[in-house]
């Protein structure tokens, strides 16, 4: 039995649908079905219980995602041992979600040492977790970040948000911005099921507003072009827009009030062998966000 139909069916299992692992392993929902009915004649055990929306593994199904699970961790162990082997072999994968900006990335670059190569996933916030737990991904960015399952999450730090304008902005004139000015006006915002739209929505809310878009996004960079352009203004974490306020095409105000902050932090699996290159990653995060090495399970050296 081949490696990648186990694998489909783990997906299965971890995702709850047959499209949403097709979509993992980038084939039709026909083969993966097809796979797990083939596992099925295989043992002579039903595996899977078809609902009308999700499909739930039965106790044989359980025993099996679980022991697969436990070879493709040990198959990625070993693969990666021998890359490392390999010179010019030191990649690290690291998925992040739409919201979060390229900046993220810049002082980690510059902390992390040159032979090792980042490789970046930009996903959904909930796929990048998938990505952590299945093993797709070494590390996770996101904001509003919370454990899930096997995944962890090591605290990076919190951003102050701001509001955001382009210049020459009515509200470009003030030392700082009121919530309530922001609301009652046309406003680009993050799609309301990302957390840091939820949670810049929630921070609104809280004051006894509520924001109602003029236009919504899902990214990071198209949300600062749309505000540059005149669509409205917005709410975004100050070093997002580092870029943008040197070059003089945003104009930041610190937004009154309590001090408004999104939380950014890491996903890593719990107790998984990490890769010298995976190691130094996790190492050049932490250093860039001044936190202190925790206790890790460190790869051989």
């Amino acid at each position: 039995m081949h490696l990648e139909s186990l694998k489909m069916f783990c997906d299965v299992v971890q995702t709850g649908t047959f499209s949403a692992a097709a979509r993992r392993s980038q084939v039709t929902q026909s083969a993966v079905s097809q796979c797990v009915s083939s596992l099925e004649d295989r043992y002579a055990v039903q595996l899977l219980a078809r609902g009308a929306r999700r499909v739930r593994p039965t106790p044989a199904g359980e025993r099996l995602a679980r022991a697969v699970a436990d070879i493709l961790t040990r198959m990625r162990e070993l693969e990666s041992d021998l890359r490392e082997r390999v010179p010019g072999s030191r990649t690290t994968t690291v998925s992040t979600s739409y919201a979060m900006g390229l900046h993220e990335l810049r002082d980690v670059q510059r902390a992390l040492e040159p032979a090792v190569t980042l490789v970046l996933l930009h996903r959904r916030p909930e796929e990048v977790y998938d990505d952590v737990i299945v093993g797709a991904a070494d590390l996770g960015l996101v904001a509003y970040p919370a454990a899930r399952g096997p995944a962890e999450v090591i605290p990076l730090r919190d951003d102050p948000l701001v509001a955001i304008m382009p210049p020459g902005h009515a509200l470009a004139a003030e030392r700082e911005v009121s919530p309530a000015a922001l609301a009652r006006l046309p406003f680009v915002a993050f799609d309301a099921q990302l957390p840091t739209g939820a949670g810049i929505a929630r921070l609104f809310h809280d004051q006894g507003l509520e924001l109602r878009p003029s236009l919504q996004v899902h990214n990071v960079e198209t949300l600062k072009r749309a505000v540059e352009l005149g669509h409205g203004v917005s709410v975004l974490p100050r070093p997002t827009v580092a870029h943008e306020l040197a070059a003089g095409t945003l104009v930041a105000r610190p937004i009154a009030g309590r001090r408004w902050t999104r939380p950014v932090g890491l996903v890593v699996c719990k107790d998984r062998y990490r890769t010298r290159a995976a190691q130094a990653a996790l190492d050049a995060f932490l250093r860039s966000a001044h936190h202190a090495v925790p206790p890790h399970r460190r790869s051989t050296e």
